[in-house]
């Protein structure tokens, strides 16, 4: 039954009939069905140009390609489970939350970090603070560098802290008290100390290159205090006067060449109940009969002072050998 093939007509959804032939390029023969539907209609007195004769096939995939795209979308489906399944384990494992991810919450005043933080790169931030009830601690292996910059990225303060070295970089360093008063300052021109005072309680004291200017120097209760210059001149200048006063000790100036008190205007006053001078040069003694162990004290014209035996009187001229 080569070249021949049969037309069978099969009820299709909805009442349609379909209609399957057994050689492809052969019209089908009608169904009882629409030949009946034609026929109706024609003898209603309607005159309608009757359509051909029309085949419905069965449309679908069948076979081996039925199987393909079931085995597809079978695929598609444990894959969707595996990355679903993954979504979750990463979730869980970085501890995903409505407010942030693990220690690190988002907040309406930033970020917040509990615990233990290690950055690898620089941070960038406005504001670094710590809890209430903890402190802030910032540590590296090698340093701590924290860097102020500019609207064009050039920095414009820097505080490095060293494994040797704290090292401030800025126009000017000031510290202030909680009251905001300044109690440090240092800049390019001068380094005010705002305290009430300055203690140095080092062994050797404080060295100084240049002039010190301040109103009062004082040593502690019960310490001596020392100004030296060891291989220059010492100068203590003021405008109204210089005070050196000892509440329970001695004043003392050594020297190893002169000590010159002048005064421009005024006088030099020795105001004390007792002025000695132990290593004035001595005339001779007076006369032998003298017993008494009086002398008085002269004056060289050059202003060199000596001492002379007593007598009934002056005996400083018999003693002007000294000033020669």
């Amino acid at each position: 039954m080569k070249g021949n093939a049969a037309a069978v007509c099969s009820p299709g959804p909805e009442g349609v009939q379909q209609v399957t032939t057994a050689a492809a390029g052969e019209r089908c023969a009608p169904c009882p069905q629409m030949v009946r539907e034609q026929y109706a209609t024609a003898t209603e007195g309607t005159h309608i140009q009757r359509p051909e004769n029309q085949c419905v096939y069965k449309i679908g995939i069948y076979g081996w390609r039925k199987r393909c795209l079931y085995l597809f979308v079978l695929l598609l489906l444990i894959i969707l489970l595996v990355n679903l399944a993954l979504t979750i384990w990463i979730l869980k494992v970085m501890w995903f939350s409505p407010t942030g991810m693990g220690h690190l919450r988002v907040t309406k005043d930033g970020l917040c970090l509990e615990g233990e933080s290690e950055f690898l790169f620089p941070l960038y931030a406005k504001e670094i603070h710590s809890r209430v009830d903890s402190s802030l601690l910032l540590q590296s292996t090698q340093n701590v560098t924290v860097n102020a910059r500019n609207s064009a990225g050039e920095v414009t303060g820097r505080l490095k802290v060293g494994p040797k070295m704290v090292e401030v970089q800025s126009q000017q360093f000031q510290i202030n008290s909680m009251d905001g008063k300044p109690l440090f300052t240092v800049d390019e021109k001068e380094v005010v100390v705002g305290t009430e005072k300055l203690r140095v309680t080092g062994p050797e004291g404080a060295l100084f290159e240049h002039s010190v200017e301040t109103p009062l120097v004082r040593a502690d209760p019960f310490q001596d205090l020392r100004l030296e210059s060891p291989t220059r001149s010492l100068s203590m200048d003021a405008p109204k006067g210089v005070h050196i006063k000892a509440h329970a000790g001695k004043i003392e100036a050594l020297s190893q060449m002169d000590i010159v008190l002048q005064s421009g205007d005024g006088m030099v006053v020795l105001d004390a109940e007792t002025v000695c001078l132990p290593k004035l040069v001595q005339g001779t003694r007076g006369s032998p009969g003298s017993s008494q162990e009086l002398y008085e004290i002269c004056v060289c014209p050059d202003g060199k002072l000596y001492l002379s035996v007593a007598g009934m009187g002056t005996t400083c001229h018999e003693n002007s050998h000294v000033c020669l």
